[in-house]
């Protein structure tokens, strides 16, 4: 068999744990499996280069910060590859250069093209543990270049996908996949198994238990996942495309304190406007989700919209640069806010669905500032000082607590 093993920062964040990782692979290895370990940069190193290139920079190159980023993977793969020597196993680093791992040239924000499994086959048919930095790939132009937040649970999906692996393991710092975030709702509980479209709204939601773009990877490739703890030995939860036991009516709620609100104001009541501001945002690699639009008076209308707060300032100057273009009188921002979600394909056949959420956010004495609804889930816009209150109201009104 061969198996992909993805483990996070925490799961190496200092010595005895990269050990303690080291064990549990070399235990896959001695079962006469191939393995193959994904990992990420140890701990707080991704936060602590940022810290030092806005000393250095605030406003420094992508190109340069994802030459400097891609440091921390190194780092945590060449640690490993030594406490796997040290416990007298076989085993070899290798980064997204020498594995050929080529990605689109979004610094920052990359997209995975295509692997070369030579490599890593040959070191496998060897009988090594081939340890394999996350989160990193290589562009046209042979520079390093960065998957964004999570992107290592991306790279161990790709991994599985192209080297046909037989399982694929993404460790964390919890048991598996919540009904909520466990450090906020305390009742929150882990689930057996969940589906990919269910994952990957509840990824997209701003769950961070795993990355939006692996869950999307491993649905297209039929990929199954299993989420579970480096720190013990307890079942995790199964993403897969379907699950045995009945569908819940919602299977989890998740929270983004990371958004923020553009609004678009006054731009002119005609066909074609939308598309210029939304294909000037996409041309620039900005994901978009929440859309509101104003009904048009006096011959103009409003588009309101919420993004990444780390590219709002990208947003405003597009706009701003675009405005004549686009017809825009005015364009603000409203950083304090947050996305609550619920997700659940059983959502689909049961209506009162929204009526429920709105009524757990109204008891809880909570404004809601924009809504957004698809076949399995529903988002709202809450300001961030209610984000808290309001995931538990959520979670709580759907019956989700353990």
């Amino acid at each position: 068999m061969l198996i992909v093993k993805k483990f996070g920062g925490t799961s190496v964040g200092d010595k005895d744990r990269i050990f303690n990782v080291a064990r549990r692979c070399i235990e896959e290895y001695q079962k006469g499996n191939d393995v193959v370990v994904v990992l990420s940069a140890m701990g707080k190193t991704t936060d602590h280069l940022l810290e030092q290139a806005r000393d250095i920079n605030p406003k420094a190159p992508k190109r340069e910060l994802d030459m400097l980023m891609t440091v921390g993977e190194q780092t945590s793969v060449a640690l490993m590859a030594m406490a796997m020597h040290a416990l007298g196993v076989p085993a070899i680093s290798l980064n997204a250069f020498q594995i050929g791992m080529r990605t689109t040239s979004n610094y920052g924000n990359s997209r995975l093209k295509d692997i070369d499994t030579e490599r890593i086959r040959h070191e496998l048919d060897n009988r090594k543990i081939v340890i394999i930095t996350g989160f990193q790939g290589v562009n046209k132009y042979e520079d390093y270049t960065t998957l964004g937040r999570g992107g290592s649970d991306t790279t161990a999906v790709a991994l599985a996908a192209v080297l046909h692996a037989d399982a694929c393991e993404i460790f964390t710092d919890v048991d598996g996949v919540y009904t909520a975030d466990p450090r906020i709702v305390v009742n929150a509980r882990k689930l057996k198994e969940i589906t990919y479209d269910e994952m990957l709204d509840l990824a997209t939601s701003g769950a961070g238990v795993l990355h939006n773009r692996s869950v999307e990877m491993a649905k297209k490739y039929g990929v199954t996942l299993v989420v579970r703890s480096s720190l013990n030995d307890s079942e995790g939860t199964v993403v897969k495309e379907e699950v045995s036991v009945e569908r819940m009516l919602i299977s989890g709620a998740a929270l983004d304190k990371k958004a923020a609100r553009i609004s678009v104001l006054g731009v002119k009541d005609e066909p074609g406007i939308a598309f210029k501001l939304f294909n000037t945002l996409s041309k620039n690699n900005i994901n978009v989700d929440i859309i509101l639009q104003s009904v048009g008076r006096d011959g103009t209308k409003d588009i309101s919209f919420t993004v990444d707060e780390d590219d709002v300032d990208e947003v405003i100057s597009l706009i701003e640069k675009n405005k004549t273009r686009i017809t825009a009188q005015k364009v603000t921002c409203m950083r304090d806010i947050a996305k609550i979600s619920i997700v659940g394909a059983g959502m689909v056949s049961n209506p009162g669905v929204a009526a429920k959420m709105f009524e757990s956010l109204y008891n809880a004495g909570i404004n809601i500032n924009m809504i957004s609804t698809s076949e399995i889930r529903i988002t709202v816009l809450v300001a961030q000082e209610d984000a808290e209150k309001a995931l538990i109201a959520c979670h709580d009104a759907f019956g989700l607590a353990d």
